[in-house]
Protein backbone atom coordinates (compact mmCIF):
# COMPACT_ATOMS: atom_id res chain seq x y z
CA UNK A 1 0.00 0.00 0.00
CA UNK A 2 1.38 3.32 -1.19
CA UNK A 3 2.03 6.08 2.48
CA UNK A 4 -0.82 8.52 1.98
CA UNK A 5 -0.19 11.92 0.89
CA UNK A 6 -1.65 15.32 1.50
CA UNK A 7 -3.68 15.33 -1.70
CA UNK A 8 -5.35 12.69 0.20
CA UNK A 9 -6.94 14.32 3.03
CA UNK A 10 -10.55 13.79 0.89
CA UNK A 11 -10.99 10.36 1.85
CA UNK A 12 -12.16 9.65 4.87
CA UNK A 13 -16.09 9.56 4.46
CA UNK A 14 -17.86 12.55 5.58
CA UNK A 15 -21.85 13.38 5.61
CA UNK A 16 -22.73 15.44 2.04
CA UNK A 17 -24.03 18.46 2.86
CA UNK A 18 -26.30 17.80 -0.42
CA UNK A 19 -27.35 14.47 1.30
CA UNK A 20 -28.15 16.08 4.84
CA UNK A 21 -30.47 18.75 3.17
CA UNK A 22 -27.79 21.79 3.15
CA UNK A 23 -28.13 23.42 -0.81
CA UNK A 24 -25.24 24.56 -2.32
CA UNK A 25 -26.81 28.32 -3.19
CA UNK A 26 -23.95 30.60 -2.55
CA UNK A 27 -21.21 31.79 -4.65
CA UNK A 28 -17.52 33.34 -4.84
CA UNK A 29 -19.07 36.92 -4.54
CA UNK A 30 -21.29 35.63 -1.04
CA UNK A 31 -18.05 34.45 0.41
CA UNK A 32 -16.20 37.26 -0.02
CA UNK A 33 -18.26 39.65 1.49
CA UNK A 34 -19.38 37.31 4.61
CA UNK A 35 -16.14 37.20 5.37
CA UNK A 36 -15.31 40.80 4.34
CA UNK A 37 -18.50 41.72 6.85
CA UNK A 38 -17.46 39.08 9.22
CA UNK A 39 -14.14 41.03 9.54
CA UNK A 40 -14.95 44.52 9.26
CA UNK A 41 -16.96 45.79 12.33
CA UNK A 42 -16.68 47.80 15.59
CA UNK A 43 -12.89 46.62 15.57
CA UNK A 44 -11.75 48.94 12.66
CA UNK A 45 -14.35 51.85 13.24
CA UNK A 46 -14.16 51.82 16.70
CA UNK A 47 -10.65 50.25 18.11
CA UNK A 48 -8.60 51.61 15.41
CA UNK A 49 -8.45 54.71 17.53
CA UNK A 50 -6.71 52.37 20.54
CA UNK A 51 -4.43 51.14 18.36
CA UNK A 52 -2.96 54.39 16.98
CA UNK A 53 -2.93 55.84 20.54
CA UNK A 54 -0.82 53.11 22.09
CA UNK A 55 1.37 51.97 19.07
CA UNK A 56 1.72 55.43 17.17
CA UNK A 57 1.02 56.38 13.49
CA UNK A 58 4.12 54.05 12.07
CA UNK A 59 2.98 51.36 15.03
CA UNK A 60 -0.20 51.13 14.11
CA UNK A 61 0.24 50.27 10.36
CA UNK A 62 3.18 47.83 11.53
CA UNK A 63 0.62 46.22 13.70
CA UNK A 64 -2.35 46.00 11.16
CA UNK A 65 0.10 44.59 8.40
CA UNK A 66 1.37 41.43 11.09
CA UNK A 67 -2.99 41.02 11.32
CA UNK A 68 -3.17 40.57 8.13
CA UNK A 69 -0.10 38.25 7.67
CA UNK A 70 -1.13 36.25 10.13
CA UNK A 71 -4.96 36.49 8.18
CA UNK A 72 -3.09 35.35 5.28
CA UNK A 73 -1.78 32.07 6.69
CA UNK A 74 -4.52 31.40 8.18
CA UNK A 75 -6.75 31.80 4.69
CA UNK A 76 -4.17 29.52 3.33
CA UNK A 77 -4.74 26.88 5.79
CA UNK A 78 -8.63 26.90 5.93
CA UNK A 79 -8.91 26.76 2.01
CA UNK A 80 -7.09 23.31 1.74
CA UNK A 81 -8.76 22.01 4.56
CA UNK A 82 -12.10 23.49 3.11
CA UNK A 83 -11.64 21.43 -0.22
CA UNK A 84 -11.02 18.53 1.67
CA UNK A 85 -13.37 18.25 4.25
CA UNK A 86 -16.27 20.86 2.63
CA UNK A 87 -18.95 20.48 5.52
CA UNK A 88 -21.11 23.31 6.91
CA UNK A 89 -19.70 24.20 10.57
CA UNK A 90 -16.43 22.76 9.12
CA UNK A 91 -14.11 23.69 12.23
CA UNK A 92 -14.89 21.00 14.26
CA UNK A 93 -14.61 18.48 11.39
CA UNK A 94 -11.01 19.88 10.88
CA UNK A 95 -10.25 19.02 14.16
CA UNK A 96 -12.18 15.57 14.75
CA UNK A 97 -10.34 13.93 11.56
CA UNK A 98 -6.76 15.60 11.98
CA UNK A 99 -6.64 15.57 16.11
CA UNK A 100 -9.31 13.32 17.35
CA UNK A 101 -12.95 14.01 18.19
CA UNK A 102 -12.63 15.48 21.48
CA UNK A 103 -10.20 17.67 19.87
CA UNK A 104 -13.13 18.54 17.21
CA UNK A 105 -15.71 18.34 20.01
CA UNK A 106 -14.39 21.09 22.21
CA UNK A 107 -13.46 23.26 19.29
CA UNK A 108 -17.19 23.22 18.08
CA UNK A 109 -19.05 24.19 21.18
CA UNK A 110 -16.18 26.88 22.18
CA UNK A 111 -16.59 28.44 18.69
CA UNK A 112 -20.35 28.51 19.07
CA UNK A 113 -20.29 30.19 22.81
CA UNK A 114 -18.50 32.26 21.71
CA UNK A 115 -20.97 33.91 18.60
CA UNK A 116 -23.48 33.02 20.97
CA UNK A 117 -22.48 35.38 23.12
CA UNK A 118 -22.04 38.13 20.70
CA UNK A 119 -24.60 38.23 19.06
CA UNK A 120 -26.32 39.82 22.35
CA UNK A 121 -23.65 42.00 22.55
CA UNK A 122 -23.97 42.96 19.16
CA UNK A 123 -28.03 43.69 19.48
CA UNK A 124 -27.13 45.23 22.43
CA UNK A 125 -25.02 47.60 21.44
CA UNK A 126 -27.18 48.77 18.19
CA UNK A 127 -29.69 49.06 19.95
CA UNK A 128 -27.40 51.67 22.22
CA UNK A 129 -26.57 53.62 19.23
CA UNK A 130 -30.03 53.73 17.99
CA UNK A 131 -31.03 55.92 20.74
CA UNK A 132 -29.16 58.53 19.04
CA UNK A 133 -31.77 59.41 17.08
CA UNK A 134 -34.52 57.88 18.69
CA UNK A 135 -33.95 58.56 22.57
CA UNK A 136 -37.14 57.38 23.72
CA UNK A 137 -37.59 53.72 22.42
CA UNK A 138 -35.64 51.37 24.53
CA UNK A 139 -32.58 49.54 23.95
CA UNK A 140 -34.66 45.98 24.23
CA UNK A 141 -37.37 46.95 21.78
CA UNK A 142 -34.25 47.81 19.31
CA UNK A 143 -32.59 44.27 20.14
CA UNK A 144 -35.89 42.28 19.83
CA UNK A 145 -36.58 44.12 15.83
CA UNK A 146 -33.39 43.13 15.50
CA UNK A 147 -33.06 39.59 15.95
CA UNK A 148 -36.35 38.73 14.38
CA UNK A 149 -35.58 40.60 11.39
CA UNK A 150 -31.57 38.81 10.80
CA UNK A 151 -33.68 35.22 12.48
CA UNK A 152 -36.02 35.91 9.55
CA UNK A 153 -32.94 36.47 6.45
CA UNK A 154 -30.92 33.30 7.98
CA UNK A 155 -34.67 31.07 8.61
CA UNK A 156 -35.43 31.40 4.91
CA UNK A 157 -31.94 30.14 3.07
CA UNK A 158 -28.70 30.13 3.11
CA UNK A 159 -29.05 32.46 0.30
CA UNK A 160 -30.95 34.93 1.52
CA UNK A 161 -28.44 35.41 4.37
CA UNK A 162 -25.55 35.48 1.82
CA UNK A 163 -27.44 38.46 -0.17
CA UNK A 164 -27.79 40.27 3.58
CA UNK A 165 -24.22 40.25 4.44
CA UNK A 166 -23.00 40.94 1.02
CA UNK A 167 -25.63 44.51 1.17
CA UNK A 168 -24.59 44.57 4.41
CA UNK A 169 -20.86 44.80 3.63
CA UNK A 170 -21.46 46.86 0.92
CA UNK A 171 -22.23 49.80 3.41
CA UNK A 172 -19.17 49.11 5.28
CA UNK A 173 -16.61 48.74 2.57
CA UNK A 174 -18.45 52.25 0.70
CA UNK A 175 -17.43 54.22 4.43
CA UNK A 176 -13.69 52.89 4.06
CA UNK A 177 -13.21 53.39 0.46
CA UNK A 178 -14.71 57.01 1.27
CA UNK A 179 -12.90 57.47 4.08
CA UNK A 180 -9.47 56.57 2.06
CA UNK A 181 -10.06 58.77 -1.25
CA UNK A 182 -11.42 61.75 0.86
CA UNK A 183 -8.99 61.63 3.77
CA UNK A 184 -6.08 60.88 0.90
CA UNK A 185 -6.64 63.39 -1.12
CA UNK A 186 -6.91 66.00 1.91
CA UNK A 187 -3.60 64.58 2.71
CA UNK A 188 -1.82 65.59 -0.68
CA UNK A 189 -3.38 68.78 -0.56
CA UNK A 190 -6.70 68.57 -2.14
CA UNK A 191 -9.90 69.93 -0.06
CA UNK A 192 -13.42 69.70 -1.93
CA UNK A 193 -15.76 69.50 1.16
CA UNK A 194 -13.39 70.90 3.70
CA UNK A 195 -13.66 74.57 4.53
CA UNK A 196 -9.87 74.95 5.27
CA UNK A 197 -6.83 72.98 5.12
CA UNK A 198 -5.85 72.79 8.84
CA UNK A 199 -4.92 69.40 9.03
CA UNK A 200 -1.81 67.88 8.09
CA UNK A 201 -0.51 67.37 5.08
CA UNK A 202 1.20 64.12 3.62
CA UNK A 203 2.73 62.06 6.38
CA UNK A 204 3.71 65.19 8.83
CA UNK A 205 2.59 62.47 11.77
CA UNK A 206 4.82 59.81 10.19
CA UNK A 207 8.06 61.60 12.20
CA UNK A 208 10.52 61.38 14.50
CA UNK A 209 8.86 64.58 16.37
CA UNK A 210 5.06 63.26 15.98
CA UNK A 211 6.01 60.16 17.56
CA UNK A 212 6.45 56.76 15.35
CA UNK A 213 6.68 54.74 18.73
CA UNK A 214 5.54 56.55 21.15
CA UNK A 215 5.23 53.41 23.86
CA UNK A 216 8.47 51.79 22.29
CA UNK A 217 7.95 48.50 20.39
CA UNK A 218 6.31 46.84 22.98
CA UNK A 219 3.33 48.94 22.35
CA UNK A 220 3.34 47.59 18.91
CA UNK A 221 3.45 43.65 20.35
CA UNK A 222 0.55 44.73 22.97
CA UNK A 223 -2.03 46.37 19.96
CA UNK A 224 -1.31 43.48 17.77
CA UNK A 225 -3.54 41.44 19.82
CA UNK A 226 -6.93 44.41 19.42
CA UNK A 227 -5.64 43.71 15.43
CA UNK A 228 -6.13 40.30 15.53
CA UNK A 229 -9.57 40.78 17.15
CA UNK A 230 -10.20 43.40 14.03
CA UNK A 231 -8.98 40.84 12.05
CA UNK A 232 -11.50 37.95 13.16
CA UNK A 233 -14.67 36.39 11.24
CA UNK A 234 -12.64 35.44 8.12
CA UNK A 235 -12.97 31.90 9.25
CA UNK A 236 -16.72 32.33 8.44
CA UNK A 237 -15.39 31.15 5.01
CA UNK A 238 -14.76 27.57 6.37
CA UNK A 239 -18.14 27.92 8.02
CA UNK A 240 -19.81 28.24 4.49
CA UNK A 241 -18.18 26.06 2.81
CA UNK A 242 -20.65 23.50 2.95
CA UNK A 243 -23.21 25.49 1.27
CA UNK A 244 -21.21 26.85 -1.83
CA UNK A 245 -21.42 25.94 -5.53
CA UNK A 246 -18.00 24.27 -6.49
CA UNK A 247 -15.92 24.90 -3.16
CA UNK A 248 -12.92 23.66 -4.85
CA UNK A 249 -12.63 26.62 -7.55
CA UNK A 250 -15.30 28.91 -5.30
CA UNK A 251 -13.07 28.83 -2.54
CA UNK A 252 -9.72 29.76 -2.90
CA UNK A 253 -10.90 32.03 -5.26
CA UNK A 254 -13.02 33.84 -2.22
CA UNK A 255 -9.69 33.28 0.35
CA UNK A 256 -6.93 35.09 -2.37
CA UNK A 257 -9.74 38.08 -2.77
CA UNK A 258 -10.85 38.81 0.54
CA UNK A 259 -6.79 38.45 1.71
CA UNK A 260 -5.97 41.15 -0.66
CA UNK A 261 -9.30 43.34 0.12
CA UNK A 262 -8.81 43.24 3.67
CA UNK A 263 -4.81 44.35 3.00
CA UNK A 264 -6.19 47.13 0.98
CA UNK A 265 -8.93 48.24 3.20
CA UNK A 266 -7.29 47.76 6.59
CA UNK A 267 -3.99 49.25 6.02
CA UNK A 268 -5.49 51.83 3.73
CA UNK A 269 -7.91 53.02 6.37
CA UNK A 270 -5.24 53.05 9.44
CA UNK A 271 -2.73 55.07 6.86
CA UNK A 272 -5.04 57.64 6.01
CA UNK A 273 -6.37 57.99 10.02
CA UNK A 274 -2.64 58.02 11.43
CA UNK A 275 -1.58 60.40 8.84
CA UNK A 276 -4.80 62.85 9.23
CA UNK A 277 -4.79 62.56 13.16
CA UNK A 278 -2.02 63.23 15.83
CA UNK A 279 -2.13 59.86 17.77
CA UNK A 280 -2.49 62.00 21.20
CA UNK A 281 -5.72 63.08 19.75
CA UNK A 282 -7.37 59.91 19.01
CA UNK A 283 -8.94 56.98 21.68
CA UNK A 284 -12.19 55.31 22.22
CA UNK A 285 -14.28 58.43 22.94
CA UNK A 286 -15.12 58.81 19.11
CA UNK A 287 -14.93 56.72 16.38
CA UNK A 288 -11.73 57.94 14.13
CA UNK A 289 -13.53 57.78 10.93
CA UNK A 290 -15.97 60.66 12.61
CA UNK A 291 -12.97 62.55 13.05
CA UNK A 292 -11.34 62.19 9.72
CA UNK A 293 -14.76 63.31 7.77
CA UNK A 294 -15.45 65.84 9.90
CA UNK A 295 -11.88 67.21 9.08
CA UNK A 296 -12.38 66.79 5.30
CA UNK A 297 -15.60 68.72 5.85
CA UNK A 298 -18.17 65.67 5.45
CA UNK A 299 -22.04 67.16 6.93
CA UNK A 300 -23.49 64.76 9.56
CA UNK A 301 -20.26 62.91 9.73
CA UNK A 302 -21.56 61.27 12.91
CA UNK A 303 -24.73 60.75 11.60
CA UNK A 304 -23.32 58.75 8.85
CA UNK A 305 -20.91 57.01 10.81
CA UNK A 306 -23.54 55.87 13.51
CA UNK A 307 -25.60 53.78 10.61
CA UNK A 308 -22.21 52.48 9.58
CA UNK A 309 -21.33 51.27 12.81
CA UNK A 310 -24.86 50.23 13.30
CA UNK A 311 -24.59 47.67 10.03
CA UNK A 312 -21.08 46.72 10.76
CA UNK A 313 -22.94 44.97 14.07
CA UNK A 314 -25.59 43.31 12.47
CA UNK A 315 -23.81 42.13 10.09
CA UNK A 316 -21.76 40.61 12.41
CA UNK A 317 -24.90 39.51 14.48
CA UNK A 318 -26.05 37.98 11.36
CA UNK A 319 -22.90 36.37 10.42
CA UNK A 320 -22.65 35.46 14.19
CA UNK A 321 -26.13 33.93 13.90
CA UNK A 322 -25.44 31.57 10.69
CA UNK A 323 -22.08 30.27 12.25
CA UNK A 324 -23.76 29.24 15.01
CA UNK A 325 -26.47 27.46 13.31
CA UNK A 326 -24.30 25.65 11.05
CA UNK A 327 -22.21 24.66 14.07
CA UNK A 328 -24.92 23.30 15.95
CA UNK A 329 -26.38 21.39 12.88
CA UNK A 330 -22.73 20.11 12.27
CA UNK A 331 -22.92 19.10 15.78
CA UNK A 332 -25.60 17.00 15.64
CA UNK A 333 -24.65 15.50 12.33
CA UNK A 334 -21.46 13.88 13.93
CA UNK A 335 -23.43 13.18 17.21
CA UNK A 336 -22.27 15.25 19.55
CA UNK A 337 -25.36 17.42 20.04
CA UNK A 338 -28.93 16.20 20.21
CA UNK A 339 -30.19 15.68 16.73
CA UNK A 340 -33.71 16.82 15.64
CA UNK A 341 -36.75 14.48 15.79
CA UNK A 342 -37.48 13.12 12.32
CA UNK A 343 -40.81 11.47 13.13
Amino acid sequence: MEPSSPLTLASPPVTSPVESGLRRSMGPRHLVMIAMGGVIGSGLFLSSGYTISQAGPLGAVIAYLIGAFVVYLVMACLGELAIAYPVSGAFHIYAARSIGPATGFATAWLYWLCWAVAIGSEFTASGLLMQRWFPNVEVWVWCLVFAAVLFGLNAVSSKFFGEAEFWFAIVKVAAIIGLIVLGGAALFGFHPLSADGSHPHLFENFSTEAGLFPNGFTGVLVTVLAVFYAFSGSELIGVAAGETKDPATSIPKAMRTTVIRLLIFFVGAITVIAATIPYTEVGLDESPFVTVFSAVGIPFAADIMNFVIITALLSAGNSGLFSCARMLYSLADEGHAPAPSRS
